[in-house]
């Protein structure tokens, strides 16, 4: 381990040993390496005594998880509001609402998750029991994206937790505000022992790595993902990883313009358009392109007023990288239909749509974590297919039209780790749905029982007794024809069913 790195002046006198600072004023964390050894022998320890394996104990952990969102909700605004500019409103029902569904589902559904599930017997095991064991993978880590900072820490940590794992939270300390607001409440509801929030950047995630969890969970972009897939897999270490990309959303010249702007215009600029699941670009019919940016005017207009910097309902950019970063994509593509504005000072860029962007302009090469929406045009329904293929897997594809066949179409003849039609962003929000990636979208899946899966492994049990040996011994050398042509026999009898297991 090498992360000795100098504390600043106000890290030392505060018992800290090595320091990280974000903008002036904001806090300055890090968590330092020997402490990660300890925490996470710490969690080992605990782990392997079985302090996790009783149900009573998992649900114990997700109704202490639901009171610290509920106890604590002024302190995640809060927090929110001064990381991202956050409106109550949005981080209520984005945040704090989608953990607690997440983990008010596992309470109600634990009990069945937990048992054995039985599966087909054959012939020969009539009498035994065949059945499919979910155990804890051990002590996991999970990751967190930025953009979504206190769902997607806690939302995988309510699978994990159901499960029966232990596990190290790493929240974005681009959030630092939130960030010290999990650190700090999280040691007075979850056990502490085998749950631990830790500060650290991703350019200290590769040294993380090698402390080798179980299972790592990672949400955020592509060349993050890669970085920790590569030192996973050093160790061998499993990992889900839920990526970023560019989400195409199709509009169709057969839909209600004025509910797709309007849904459209929600899912791109909630957030000061920072997220992982947004359209990041429409490809829309001719003959509606006029009619739907019209319409996306409008929607703005009365979403954040004349002024969307005034509007207590806009947020900002979440530090000066994002920001420099976002108004160099706006400023080097297409042409400004709707908005432009940017204040570097206060990190806001205006709601922002671009017409006249072509294939090769900058914003559509790179990802987007901002409130800039491209509108490209096409012909038909083909023509945006094509388009999308040619493109690597997202992570989503929206889709909003009429037509019941060209819906179809697009589920069919696309790929992507999820699918919307005539609405945005809520299919990453359902308990009853997996959400996940493909490609280069990412791999795995979590949301209600999909998250109890992920961090579990289903292991397959057989229990036998010692009975009818005078069957199971033609399996036995030395090997003879006879007995080849009995076995040969007995497994073309069940070849639909179990094939060469009935007499083994």
């Amino acid at each position: 381990m090498s992360w000795k790195i100098r504390a600043c002046y106000g890290c030392q006198r505060n018992g800290r040993l090595t320091c990280r600072r974000t903008r002036l004023g904001e806090p300055c964390f890090k968590t330092y390496p020997l402490e990660c050894v300890d925490l996470l022998k710490r969690a080992r320890v605990s782990f392997q005594a079985g302090r996790t394996l009783k149900q009573c104990f998992r649900l114990a952990q997700l109704e202490a998880l639901v009171r610290m969102l509920q106890d604590n909700e002024g302190d995640f605004v809060d927090a929110l509001g001064k990381d991202l500019h956050k409106p109550r409103f949005e981080t209520i029902l984005s945040e704090l609402i989608v953990v607690k569904n997440e983990a008010l589902h596992a309470i109600d559904n634990l009990k069945q998750w937990m048992q054995p599930e039985h599966v087909e017997r054959n012939l020969s095991t009539t009498l035994d029991e065949c059945l499919v064991v979910s155990e804890p993978l051990g002590v996991v880590f999970i990751k967190g994206a930025w953009c979504n900072p206190v769902q997607m820490c806690l939302v995988p940590l309510v699978g994990a937790i159901a499960a029966g794992n232990c596990a190290i939270i790493s929240p974005s300390m681009c959030t630092a505000q939130t960030a010290e607001c999990l650190h700090r409440l999280a040691p007075f509801y979850l056990d502490n022992e085998c749950f631990h929030v830790i500060f650290a950047g991703i350019n200290d995630l590769p040294e993380v790595m090698e402390l080798k969890f179980d299972h790592v969970f990672f949400t955020g972009n592509r060349e993050e993902g890669t970085k920790i897939a590569q030192a996973a897999a050093r160790s061998l270490t499993p990992v889900t990883l839920v990526l970023s990309g560019k989400n195409p959303c199709y509009v169709d010249q057969h839909c209600e313009i004025k509910t797709a702007a309007q849904r459209i215009a929600w899912a791109r600029f909630h957030n000061a358009g920072q997220s992982m699941v947004a359209p990041d670009y429409i490809l829309c019919h001719k003959v509606v392109k006029a009619q739907l940016v019209q319409a996306l005017k409008g929607c703005l207009l009365h979403f954040y007023g004349p002024d969307p910097k005034e509007s207590r309902s806009y947020g900002r950019m979440v530090n000066s990288e994002i920001f420099n970063r976002t108004r160099d994509l706006l400023w080097r593509s297409g042409k400004v239909a709707v908005g432009g504005q940017v204040i570097e000072a206060e990190r806001y860029i205006a709601p922002t749509v671009l017409t006249e962007v072509g294939d090769n302009d900058p914003i559509m090469q790179q990802d987007v974590f901002g409130p800039v929406l491209p509108v490209l045009t096409v012909n038909n329904i083909d023509e945006a297919i094509t388009f999308i293929n040619k493109q690597e897997k997202p992570l989503c594809v929206y889709a909003y039209s009429n037509n019941h066949k060209v819906i179809s179409r697009l589920i069919i003849e696309t790929s992507s780790g999820s699918f919307c039609s005539n609405d945005s962003v809520l299919q990453s929000l359902m308990v009853s749905l997996p959400f996940g990636g493909v490609g280069a979208s990412g791999t795995g899946a979590y949301h209600g029982r999909h998250s109890f899966e992920t961090f579990s492994h289903r292991k397959s049990c057989l229990l036998r007794g010692t009975r009818f040996e005078c069957v199971t011994y033609l399996r036995y050398p030395p090997y003879e024809d006879r007995n080849l042509s009995l076995m040969t026999w007995a497994s073309t009898l069940s070849q639909k069913s179990q094939g060469w297991c009935q007499i083994l």
